[in-house]
């Protein structure tokens, strides 16, 4: 085995020459000698056709035998400079299958493998026309039957969804959809993307008024067009919304605004989808290949069912229908919910001179943005991070490369610190009531939302008002009962209330796809989003990924893409690859196919 005081680039070199040989032999046993026990191989469409963590020796076995033969991977080769620190080598590697070029991911310890990330780049044979492949654009010499851009588009328009069909239709016009639907493009796979809103970027407009994104613009790239470099570190929602629509024409997406998705049928004698939907007052049959639902993180908005509720008569709405905070100056208003948008929405309030009361009903988790930044994202998604060369693609890489399974233990460090640098802050919020978390495993933030998307406040000032009492905080309760300009909570006592906010959160995503398909496919899909930790609202077994994100769902043709705008980013080239290599007509035997173990 390789020296571990020669050079971490040669180290790694070595273990990819050793690595390739195994697999060029087909000698598995081989390949498991260059693994340590706990080891971990995350793979991203390349071998798998899939999204998948093989955990252990046994699991990595199971796939190199149903695999390897079908693969053919060859052409291992470091990528830069390999590293190391604390006893791990880190290096970058390229390699190709018998159908794609990829990118991977390589930590050694001892000189064994303790993660590999593989992933998917580019199918041989299908690339995308950039660089080198560009289009010209201008044709020239004589035409008579010359058509400008201009014509050109107007005629796919005119023709896709009529005479022609979409191999690909996305169900949801926000991020996801959006940026899928560009890689897509970029690949030459006819796609429509039907949205209920009129214009791209409504779902952002149409949130409340103080709403900015609480990620960092360097975490919040779309694909292919990044935010200008004087770009606000954190988005307000209208310019988020101008960017989605100006990328959507500049990306020559198909986009149907005003287009409500109905009903869809599989049909089994076809093989495609028939999917109705309604257009500008009109009936408009589709008949896609796949169907994609990209309609965000969650579901249709939870609404509790409070006795009473139909007795109230001030105003009462759900925070995603919250318009603002400017009606209620001097009015007595509840919000019920204690995560990011209840903090916001109740900021907000006050700030206009409501008097506004929190109702927090369980613990939430708390972390301030600048330490969040500093601590979290500071060393993948920042300015410092970009003249380190940890580029917006590299970044998204190297997070990739970090197993779930290990991801909770690697955070606690993140959180101890942060329960350090901010006592002062937490142990105000505590004497004023307030229920804190890290985590049931102090692993915090990120690990809720992966778990559960809820759960958690990213700071931005509102902790300040609850500490100090200018947003009055009832904790441990909940609203038990409604009258006509009160509310009665579950300790017995009473508010005034002009309005009642519920920041109660989302169902899940696949309650989408009971209402335009069946109970049945829902419950064949079964349960989106989580990894199966057995933690709060995230129920085991262990399934190592999140559940039926980007990757083939038990309904065939079936996809869910969704999540914060860098999952959207990073995980959209992974479904527009697994997409345009069925158009093709390429061979992908999915191994591994999540099996369902909660419904809807």
């Amino acid at each position: 085995m390789t020296d571990l005081s020669t050079h971490p680039t040669q180290v790694a070199g070595a273990w990819l020459a050793d690595f390739q040989s195994a697999l060029e032999r087909r000698d598995i046993d081989a390949v498991l000698a260059l693994f340590e026990p706990d080891c971990y191989w995350r793979d991203l469409v390349a071998f798998t056709w899939n999204i998948r963590t093989q955990e252990g020796p046994e699991a990595i076995r199971a796939m190199l035998e149903a695999r390897l033969a079908d693969t053919r991977p060859t052409a291992f080769a470091v990528e830069g400079d390999a590293t190391e620190a604390d006893g791990v080598v880190d290096a970058w590697f390229t390699f190709e299958t018998a159908v794609a070029r990829g990118r991977g991911h390589l930590r050694l310890r001892s000189g064994k493998a303790w993660t590999l990330l593989t992933t998917m780049t580019e199918l041989k044979g299908f690339e995308e026309r950039k660089g080198e492949r560009r289009i010209k654009g201008a044709e020239h010499g004589a035409n008579p039957q010359r058509k400008t851009w201009l014509e050109r588009r107007q005629q796919e328009a005119e023709t896709l969804g009529h005479s022609e069909q979409p191999y690909v239709l996305i169900v949801g016009g926000g991020q996801g959809g959006i940026a899928l639907g560009a890689r897509l493009r970029r690949l030459g796979v006819p796609t429509i993307i039907v949205e209920k809103n009129a214009r791209a970027g409504d779902s952002w407009r149409k949130r409340y008024k103080s709403l900015c994104l609480h990620d960092p613009v360097w975490y919040d790239h779309l694909p292919y067009l990044p935010f200008p470099e004087d770009w606000p570190v954190f988005s307000p929602k209208d310019k988020i919304g101008d960017w989605l629509e100006m990328y959507t024409r500049v990306m020559e997406l198909n986009y149907w605004g005003s287009t409500t998705a109905k009903k869809a049928r599989f049909d089994e004698a076809k093989q495609e989808w028939e999917v109705v939907v309604e257009r500008d007052g009109k009936e408009i049959t589709l008949r896609p290949k796949q169907l994609v639902f990209a309609l965000g993180v969650s579901g249709y908005p939870s609404l509790p069912k409070i006795p009473g509720a139909e007795t109230f008569q001030g105003e009462q709405h759900h925070s995603s229908a919250h318009p603002g905070p400017e009606a209620w100056r001097g009015k007595k208003c509840v919000v019920l919910g204690s995560n990011n948008s209840a903090h916001d929405i109740c900021a907000a309030l006050w700030e206009n001179g409501a008097d506004v009361t929190m109702i927090q009903r369980s613990s939430t988790h708390i972390a301030p943005s600048d330490s969040l930044m500093e601590l979290a994202l500071g060393g993948l998604y920042s300015e410092a991070a970009l003249k380190a060369g940890v580029t917006t693609d590299k970044a998204d890489l190297i997070f990739a490369s970090v197993p779930y399974k290990i991801m909770a233990p690697m955070q606690v460090p993140v959180y101890d610190e942060m329960k350090r640098r901010d006592a002062d802050l937490y142990a105000r919020l505590e004497k004023a009531g307030f229920l804190l978390d890290f985590g049931v495993d102090g692993s915090g933030l990120f690990m809720k939302y992966l778990r559960r998307g809820s759960g958690y406040y990213i700071d931005v000032g509102a902790s300040e008002l609850v500490a100090n009492g200018s947003i009055k905080l009832r904790s441990g309760v909940t609203i038990e009962r409604i009258h006509p300009k009160s509310v009665t909570l579950s300790d017995g006592s009473e508010l005034p209330a002009d309005l009642i906010v519920y920041a109660t959160g989302y169902g899940s995503m696949n309650g989408w796809l009971t209402d335009l398909i069946s109970p049945e496919v829902a419950d064949r899909v079964g349960k989106v989003w989580g990894l199966g930790s057995d933690t709060p609202k995230d129920p085991g077994p262990w399934e190592g990924e999140l559940r039926n994100m980007w990757k083939p769902t038990q309904v065939p043709q079936l996809w869910i893409h969704g999540g914060n705008l860098h999952q959207s980013r990073h995980y959209s080239q992974f479904l527009a690859l697994q997409l345009k290599a069925r158009m093709e007509g390429l061979s992908t035997p999915v191994h591994g196919l999540a099996p369902v173990h909660h419904a809807r």
